[in-house]
């Protein structure tokens, strides 16, 4: 197909393409002529991918050229796939020097040790979750196994249900984008769901009637 095609079927401006191409996020197409080029369902899929990572996971063009460059890297497993994608993800909090952050990563290591998960330990999701403890507590909250059980329990089984969902017998493309779709996509999907479950929760138990 030509690159207007391609435009019209992915649903970005030509320029967009172009500018992708430059960036290193697609391959340039098969050269028919001095100025024109063929296409085909690889780059269409691979623009579908990079549309997703940036409106639905607003992910940085840096970003999404660290996992594209694992994507290709054959030599690069699924585990470390894994792990380049949610690194590039972040977010990269840089830690204040401060008695209370320091407390509330060492608690988080502590769980992550008391629960057996192997996480390394410049994952940014313990910065991450770090910061919402530092949060809770100056707020008033206190943050215990026992408040965080629900919460452990939901991300356990989300997390085996989308791992469980990756076949290691399909294709590597294939591949990587069930994990792209999983790490990406979904999380926005719990996100909106928890919200929506919290909504029902909440007038189901304050409000006088139905909504």
């Amino acid at each position: 197909m030509q690159i207007s095609e391609l435009s019209d079927r992915s649903g970005l401006t030509v320029q967009t393409i172009k500018f992708y191409i430059r960036e290193g996020l697609l391959p340039k197409g098969t050269s028919t002529t001095v100025t024109r080029a063929e296409y085909d369902h690889r780059h269409l899929e691979r623009l579908r991918l990079i549309r997703a990572l940036r409106e639905v996971g607003d992910l940085p063009v840096a970003s999404i050229k660290k996992i594209v460059a694992s994507m290709e890297d054959e030599s690069v497993g699924l585990h470390e796939l894994f792990g380049t994608t949610q690194y590039a993800l972040g977010p990269h909090i840089v830690p204040p020097n401060d008695p209370h952050w320091r407390a509330a990563r060492e608690d988080v290591d502590m769980l992550v040790r008391e629960l057996g998960w192997r996480v390394g330990d410049r994952a940014p999701a313990r910065a991450l979750l770090a910061q919402t403890f530092v949060a809770l507590r100056r707020l008033g909250f206190p943050v215990t196994l026992t408040d965080l059980r629900p919460y452990v329990t939901a991300a356990t089984s989300v997390a085996e249900h989308e791992i469980s969902r990756v076949a290691l017998d399909t294709p590597r493309t294939l591949t990587v984008h069930a994990m792209l779709a999983s790490t990406v996509i979904y999380e926005q999907v719990l996100t909106a769901l928890h919200r929506l479950a919290q909504e029902d929760a909440s007038a189901r138990r304050f409000a006088s009637g139905p909504s």
